[in-house]
């Protein structure tokens, strides 16, 4: 089968919002074992759309378009698409007696313009939106006028914002896309997470043992971030489990405890779900990352069962006033040093009686170092009952990516000692 995305939006070719509804609607799609063959963004034209919408179906069993549907003068996807099919926009009672419904419930007025919003082409399905007032639509070409042979291709149509489509598409897309595409072969994916790597060491170290796999129909992928390399395993059809399982077996042997997760995890799940099983708490000192590390953290649910503070200190006066570090050793070693590095972090753990502590401090850049310390020196400091431990790094990057790095060796540093692991090198 072969699918094709269409995203719309002038917001989008101009740089203003993000398309993130080609990663989710890609990934979610994958999950049901369909691979989208094509994606692309066009702005709010007729003509892009409608060229879009007539060369994807001229390929395509199923077209997916996102946004257009709303009430505002440039949402005119549905039209552009009835006139490309030729079909007429008729006023559907269901859809304005629910778009009615939204604004009564709410006791609000209804403005006239959202009336626009129950337009329908002619033998299209609509689909009900439970959290908003434009709903998606749904048409079937039988024959295609656009597809050597006439095929029959399905169109879905679904409204831009993220907090609309995602539950439209979990509750009423995935359904129908069963129904349709009952035979589709299974297909696994899995995704192992490593971090403080490169893509091409963790290739060497892989590549070669799953090669006998890969030659069987494994497919194997890299994604490299800042800090992180994935390797996703996917598989189809009948021994798709067994194929699978057997690479992430290899995979995990070859590179040992440089995997911290699968799938969607992220480090700071991984160790929060560690701490919270192991009833052990948490305290942040940060001085360069402005505390970037605790907003990682409490974005995790659950957070609050292990962080007990996250201290920002961003001044010599902060860390000697929240910390207790000490004037001369300020004075002596200057705040980005090991041994303020480690005062800050046996002072965040004593002062809020915390299992661990981690403390940060470096030069963010791009100016303050000097040779001794270039721009982009950090020292990260974790202290615990045992011991305390401190790294130095050198993180030549802009400001914000410098942040997330420090943070990430940080929280890499805190597993690994948590779990009587090596230190990274």
């Amino acid at each position: 089968m072969v699918i094709e995305l269409i995203n719309t939006g002038s917001e989008l070719m101009l740089g203003r919002v993000l398309n993130t509804h080609q990663q989710w609607l890609c990934r979610r799609l994958a999950d049901l074992g369909h691979s989208v063959a094509r994606q692309v963004a066009v702005p709010d034209t007729g003509a892009d759309i409608q060229s879009a919408v007539r060369e994807a179906l001229g390929r395509a069993d199923l077209v997916i378009t996102t946004g257009g549907l709303g009430p505002t003068s440039d949402d005119l996807t549905r039209d552009f698409i009835a006139q490309l099919l030729g079909r007429k926009l008729h006023e559907d009672a269901a859809a304005l007696g629910h778009v009615e419904e939204f604004f009564t419930k709410r006791n609000r007025p209804m403005p006239a313009s959202t009336r626009v919003q129950a337009l329908v082409p002619e033998g299209a399905r609509v689909l009900m939106n439970a959290h908003g007032t434009a709903p998606g639509l749904v048409i079937e070409t039988a024959p295609n006028p656009f597809r050597t042979g006439g095929t029959t291709s399905r169109l879905v149509m679904l409204p831009g914002p993220p907090r609309e489509l995602h539950p439209m598409f979990t509750e009423q897309v995935v359904p129908l896309l069963r129904e349709w595409f009952p035979s589709e072969s299974a297909f696994l994916c899995r995704t192992l997470r490593t971090t403080g790597l490169g893509e091409s060491w963790v290739e060497e170290k892989v590549a070669g043992p799953l090669k006998y796999l890969t030659d069987a129909g494994l497919e194997i992928g890299y994604c490299a971030r800042i800090g992180e390399v994935d390797v996703r395993l996917a598989a189809r059809g009948c021994g798709a489990q067994e194929d699978v399982a057997e690479g992430e077996r290899i995979v995990r042997s070859a590179m040992g405890d440089y995997v911290y997760g699968t799938d969607d995890e992220s480090l700071e799940q991984v160790l929060i779900r560690l701490l919270t099983e192991r009833k052990q708490t948490l305290a942040l000192a940060e001085s360069c990352t402005g505390g970037y590390v605790a907003h990682r953290i409490t974005n995790v649910p659950g957070a609050s069962a292990v962080l007990l503070a996250g201290l920002v200190t961003y001044s010599n006066e902060a860390k000697q006033s929240f910390l207790g570090v000490k004037p001369e050793t300020l004075a002596i070693h200057g705040a980005v040093s090991e041994p303020v590095a480690r005062a800050m972090a046996e002072g965040a753990r004593a002062r809020n009686r915390a299992d661990y502590a981690l403390a940060v401090t470096g030069i963010a850049g791009p100016s303050g170092g000097n040779e001794s310390k270039p721009v982009g020196t950090v020292f990260i400091a974790l202290a615990s009952a045992r011991e305390t431990l401190v790294l130095r790094r050198i993180n030549r990057y802009d400001r914000e990516t410098f942040k997330f790095v420090t943070s990430q060796q940080a929280l890499e540093l805190l597993r690994r000692n948590a779990l009587n692991l090596p230190l990274p090198d």
